[in-house]
């Protein structure tokens, strides 16, 4: 007897697997109008790697996706090279999932974890803490309350699949400093920088998507980079807060203002829109 065989989903329906404090879903119909087509890019470099919206809406055929996060980047290269090893964790988790079993989840030795695990880990908790916020505290802790969901979507298979393919054909996925990307970036290259936003107030600050955090010192090292590129021919684009120190840090750059919602805040009535910085 035949069997039929069902055609994987394309590519084209490949969507973040992560919900990232600052994931730029909402703000891909202003990122693409000011980042080159798939086909003009040498090699696509994006050194806070976060979601991934971009990077999953343009699928380049070469890219480097880097970010100081190890956790973060061990889930993609897990979902990358054993998705069925993902998955797997995930029905399982979605089997046990509740209170307890998060808390459980939570505490766990993840960094000695396969990077499957590490990528399921990263992934359950994404789905079912508090926001899908991902934080840690000085110890590297993941410190994020139970969600109280009433049916998260745990396991998205289709979608984890989909990444995946991506993903294996993209390129070289790595733990390093921003700065790297001077190394290898070349004219006809075009490079993506979402870091973590400086602060509009000294009361909003959240960049804990590390333990070492990401200061000023940091904001205006990414400038300096981010102008060494600029000036060997390499396509750059930044997003930031509209901070005022961020406009003038970017003086030597065109930027424009846009709108987009703020999901992480405790208060659902100061969830509204606020403006962002596109530098390019």
């Amino acid at each position: 007897m035949a069997v039929a065989i069902v055609p994987e989903p394309p590519e084209a329906d490949a969507k973040p697997f992560l919900k990232w404090v600052g994931g730029k879903r909402q703000l891909l119909p202003h990122l693409i109008p000011r980042a080159p087509k798939a086909d003009d890019i040498g090699t696509y470099y994006e050194p806070f790697l976060g979601g991934g919206a971009l990077f999953f809406h343009l699928r380049p055929a070469r890219a480097v996706l880097s970010d100081s996060n190890v956790r973060l980047i061990r889930a993609y290269s897990g979902l990358r090279d054993d998705p069925d090893g993902v998955i797997d964790r995930l029905k399982a988790y979605r089997h046990h999932h509740g209170k307890p079993f998060f808390l459980k989840m939570r505490s766990l030795d993840v960094d000695a974890q396969t990077d499957a695990g590490v990528a399921a880990w990263l992934i359950y908790l994404n789905r079912t803490a508090y926001n899908g916020l991902y934080r840690v505290n000085s110890k590297n802790l993941f410190n994020v309350p139970f969600g109280d969901y009433k049916k998260p979507l745990i396991c998205d298979e289709e979608n984890l699949r989909a990444c995946s393919r991506v993903l294996k054909r993209a390129g070289k996925i790595e733990v390093r400093d921003f700065s790297q990307v001077l190394n290898e970036a070349r004219s006809g290259d075009f490079v993506y920088f979402d870091p973590p936003y400086a602060p509009l107030t000294s009361t909003s600050k959240f960049t804990d998507y590390t333990s070492g955090g990401f200061g000023d010192k940091d904001q205006i090292r990414l400038r300096d980079v981010a102008l060494e590129l600029k000036n060997k021919g390499v396509r750059v684009l930044l997003s930031n807060s509209s901070a005022r120190r961020v406009s003038k840090w970017y003086e030597d750059f065109d930027s424009i203002s846009v709108g987009a919602r703020r999901s992480v805040n405790c208060k659902p009535g100061s969830r509204g829109p606020v403006q962002e910085l596109l530098i390019y």
